[in-house]
């Protein structure tokens, strides 16, 4: 049970305010969780700015392990699972859950293999994710609020998604880990994939480098909503290889 703890990442993109940070790492720990990540921080020595420990309280050892990464991306390299955290409705995007249904399909995947691992991203303080930062996630996930008054602060929301995941991973049984387990293809491997594809689709004529309209968009949705394998990841840019030698 203890390593679907270990296997579950915070991630803020864009952060800019230490109190946010250190209410977060507060958050994450009160919770039995330890992995904090600031994806493309605004400013730097958040971790270490005296109202992110003041706001910390006893969680300063979560801010002293804090992963700073350039960009979302990087953040999201070795996950299998990822949802993003958002209050806006999207034309287009990744399949929609709520808070809920996310944490019970985390604690699922978790027990898939021990090399699963998922996250919750968290936008910037005054703008949140944007598309582009949301097309890389696996699904929307949002927070049923009160539709008249929405708002909720970085900190709180991540305390409510690290509660709901909490719950979910204290309902699985042993029972339910498999012994044989799904290698799913984390997110590093995907995004090589669809950049591979997209050169395969050019050298064919499919897509249209000029006017690409929304088709790599597509094509990116449709890769995560599958939920890769490595296994099938390789074969697909086999077939990306193959064409481009054509």
């Amino acid at each position: 049970m203890h390593s679907l703890f270990e296997r579950t990442r915070f991630i803020m993109v864009g952060t800019s305010h230490p109190g946010n940070v250190g209410s977060a790492a507060r958050a994450i720990k009160t919770m039995g969780f330890a992995e904090l990540v600031l994806a493309a921080p605004q400013k730097e020595n958040l971790t270490t700015h005296p109202e992110a420990i003041a706001l910390a309280s006893g969680a300063v050892d979560i801010l002293e392990k804090a992963i700073i990464t350039e960009s979302l991306e990087q953040a999201l390299a070795p996950i299998t699972l990822s949802f993003a955290l958002t209050a806006r409705e999207r034309d287009m995007g990744p399949p929609v859950v709520d808070i809920r249904q996310a944490a019970h399909e985390a604690s699922h995947h978790l027990c898939l293999g021990h090399d699963t691992r998922t996250a919750i991203i968290l936008g910037p303080e005054r703008i949140g994710l944007d598309n582009n930062q949301i097309s890389l996630c696996h699904r929307i996930c949002h927070i049923p609020a009160n539709p008249a008054y929405s708002s909720l602060n970085v900190a709180q929301a991540l305390q409510l998604a690290a509660w709901e995941l909490r719950y979910a991973y204290q309902l699985i049984q042993p029972a339910q880990i498999q012994e044989t387990p799904t290698h799913y293809a984390p997110q590093e491997k995907v995004e090589a994939l669809i950049q591979h594809w997209e050169q395969a689709l050019i050298h064919i004529g499919f897509l249209n480098p000029a006017h690409p309209k929304k088709l790599m968009p597509r094509m990116r949705h449709w890769f995560n909503r599958s939920q890769l394998t490595q296994e099938e990841t390789d074969m697909m840019r086999g077939v990306c290889t193959q064409i481009l030698k054509k």
